[in-house]
């Protein structure tokens, strides 16, 4: 019966000692991951619409931080899966493309036209480059700000689509941070 009792306070402080570790472990994993804010709206919350076709259609001032270390490069996907309708959505609207922007930068302001050092651009879905900000024909449609961290710098690939990037990304990526806001028109018509 002796060892019975002892063998209880082993299990015990194993318990606690696991409990302990798992914490510390999930501290440092929440503050190692990746995050994407921007100051204009919260995560989930509506887009203004200064940073749509209904104003002056620049892009909104985004913040990351949490950066992976290794990495060598950061890409940006901004794109919209509820096209042309959320109720009935058919493909997705890409609207920013973005890669090999340095990896100790920390966002982007309001407007961006200035890119950093390096940072080459993709084509959206008007054929061109640059931001194209939310013009959706019907509904509230949500917008999908990505970033990745990539373990590379990639190659020029000549304004590639959003789907040539992510081919050259496959197996590169670090980590991922996602910025989700929405936008609904008052007068229909947009993309």
């Amino acid at each position: 019966m002796k060892g019975k009792p002892h063998g209880v306070y082993m299990l015990l402080l194993a318990f606690a000692l696991i409990t302990t570790v798992q914490q510390v472990l999930g501290e440092e994993a929440s503050e190692m991951a990746m995050v994407l804010t921007s100051p204009a709206f919260a995560h989930g919350g509506e887009i203004p619409s200064r940073y749509t076709c209904d104003g002056e259609d620049i892009s909104p001032p985004l913040q990351w931080k949490g950066v992976p270390a290794q990495a060598r490069s950061l890409a940006l996907i901004v794109d919209d899966p509820d096209a042309p309708d959320p109720a009935a959505p058919k493909m997705v609207w890409v609207h920013w493309v973005l890669y090999d922007i340095p990896p100790d930068t920390n966002g982007l302001p309001e407007g961006v036209t200035e890119l950093p050092e390096g940072t080459l651009e993709g084509v959206n879905d008007w054929h061109r480059t640059g931001y194209g900000g939310p013009c959706p024909p019907i509904g509230r449609h949500r917008y999908f700000f990505k970033l990745y961290a990539l373990d590379t710098v990639l190659p020029n690939m000549e304004k590639p689509t959003k789907q040539e990037l992510l081919g050259a990304m496959e197996g590169h990526v670090l980590a991922e941070a996602v910025l989700m806001g929405t936008y609904q028109r008052t007068a229909p018509g947009g993309l």
